[in-house]
C-alpha cells in the first residue's frame, strides 16, 4: 500500500487507513435517521458507454476488506459494469468523506450471497437469496435496482482517499 498524505500543507498528519477500515467495519447505517446528517448514503459512479459519469445511490456494505452492493442486471449501473467494471463508491461518516475507486464483480457463489443477504436482512432490508442460489430477491429494492432478481456485486478497491471530519484534521490518498 502506498500512501500519500495530502495534508502535508497544513502540517497535518496522514490518516490511518487502519482507523478508516476499522470505522468501515463498525457499519453504517443506510436508513433514514440511521446515521449523519440523517443518514450515509454510498454514491456509486459507473462510466456510461460515452465515457461520462453516471452517479446513483446504492446500499452497501463493508463485509472482509471490501464494498459490496446489489442492483439487476439491466439497470444502467449493471449494463454500464457489464461493459466497464470501473466505479468508485463515495460515503460520508462523522469521521471522514472517503472515495474508493476500483472495479465491481458480480458474484454467484451461492455461500457468499447468503453471507451478503443474511447482512442486508440484520440491517433492516428484507432480502433473501432467489431461488437460483446465486441473486437476491425481496418484496422491494430501491426503485434505482430494478426488478429482481438483483445481482451482488463486490468492489474491490485499487485507491481511495478520505478527508478528515473531526480534529485534528487531515486527508490522505492510498493506492492499493
Amino acid at each position: 500500500m502506498d500512501t500519500q498524505n495530502l495534508a502535508d500543507l497544513y502540517r497535518l498528519p496522514a490518516l490511518d487507513w487502519s482507523a478508516i477500515t476499522a470505522r468501515l467495519d463498525a457499519g453504517y447505517e443506510q436508513a433514514p435517521g440511521g446515521g449523519g446528517p440523517d443518514r450515509h448514503t454510498t454514491w456509486l459512479t459507473t462510466l456510461d458507454a460515452d465515457g461520462g459519469p453516471h452517479v446513483t445511490a446504492v446500499g452497501s456494505l463493508w463485509i472482509d476488506g471490501s464494498f459490496w452492493f446489489e442492483t439487476g442486471l439491466t439497470t444502467r449501473k449493471g449494463r454500464n459494469l457489464a461493459r466497464d467494471p470501473r466505479c468508485a463508491l463515495a460515503l460520508s461518516t462523522h469521521d471522514f468523506d472517503l472515495v474508493a475507486k476500483g472495479t465491481a464483480e458480480v458474484v454467484t457463489d451461492p455461500a457468499t450471497v447468503a453471507r451478503l443477504a443474511a447482512a442486508w436482512a440484520e440491517g433492516g432490508w428484507p432480502c433473501e437469496v432467489d431461488e437460483s442460489g446465486t441473486a437476491l430477491t425481496a418484496p422491494f429494492s430501491a426503485p434505482s435496482a430494478g426488478t429482481p432478481p438483483w445481482a451482488v456485486y463486490r468492489v474491490t478497491v485499487q485507491s481511495a482517499h478520505a478527508v478528515a471530519t473531526v480534529e485534528p484534521g487531515g486527508a490522505t490518498r492510498w493506492t492499493f
